[in-house]
């Protein structure tokens, strides 16, 4: 079974299908995987692990601020914009998802409470129109199959992402691996290549090569996250070490 929140390429067979055990959740599949879970009733309800890390760095961020501008690249189900406005009912959101289909299946179907801008288009190309320091959270999440798309993981882009985002910002990126984590080692590598501030957050046995899953980058303002049982957040030495010998990705070497 994939990894729940792999975003497979525009054209494949995109369907929502309502939860019998939640009177307005919500599913969305593409080619029959699990992209996106939504209950309109209730936003901060959410199925998928990958999902619920996000939303506690993005709290545990905006303990010392408030977003004014959100940016997701990414928007599967709108599952983190609703979320983001459940807690930030103020805050402008930009969401950036290039499979139109998708898009007007959810707005047609589920469509969320609050406005949220949707640009229909590649998440590089959005980012790299956009005007300096213009956001103060981006969240990333971003697939092609199993892996994000090489363009999407190179210095040069993760520099952009540093550009168009505000002092004391923080970035959000979603990542799926499998042993021995390779992918990430190389993205984590990346992206501190343009940040100063980096960490990882995920499940041990995930950061430990042990078995397949998400994991979450971040950058930028990097807050003090609260784990669960189980769970890391890689920062520092620690994150030296897990990515000790990996050469970034750049345009040149994707």
């Amino acid at each position: 079974m994939a990894t729940h929140g792999n975003r497979r390429t525009p054209g494949g067979v995109t369907e929502l299908v309502p939860d019998p055990a939640r009177a307005r959740g919500w599913t969305l599949l593409v080619d029959g995987v699990p992209q996106s879970y939504v209950d309109l009733a209730d936003p901060e309800h959410l199925e998928f692990p990958y999902v619920a890390l996000i939303a506690r760095s993005l709290r545990a961020w905006a303990r010392t601020a408030v977003p004014g501008s959100v940016l997701h690249l990414g928007g599967g189900a709108l599952t983190v914009p609703r979320l983001a406005a459940r807690w930030w009912p103020a805050a402008a959101q930009t969401v950036v998802e290039i499979d139109r289909e998708l898009v007007d299946l959810v707005l047609r179907e589920i469509p969320p409470a609050q406005p949220v801008e949707i640009v229909v288009g590649d998440a590089r190309q959005t980012v790299e129109t956009t005007p300096d320091a213009r956001y103060d959270v981006i969240v990333a999440d971003v697939f092609n199959g199993a892996a994000t798309p090489p363009h999407l993981g190179t210095v040069e882009y993760a520099r952009e992402l540093r550009r168009v985002l505000r002092p004391g910002g923080l970035l959000v990126m979603n990542v799926t691996d499998v042993p021995p984590m390779a992918a990430t080692r190389i993205q984590v590598a990346t992206v501190a290549a343009a940040f100063a501030e980096v960490g990882l957050l995920g499940e041990v046995p995930v950061l430990r090569g042990r078995r397949a899953g998400n994991v979450i980058v971040l950058a930028g303002s990097v807050p003090v996250v609260r784990t669960g049982r189980g769970e890391r957040l890689l920062r520092e030495g620690e994150l030296v070490v897990f990515s000790s010998g990996t050469r970034p990705r750049t345009d040149a070497n994707p």
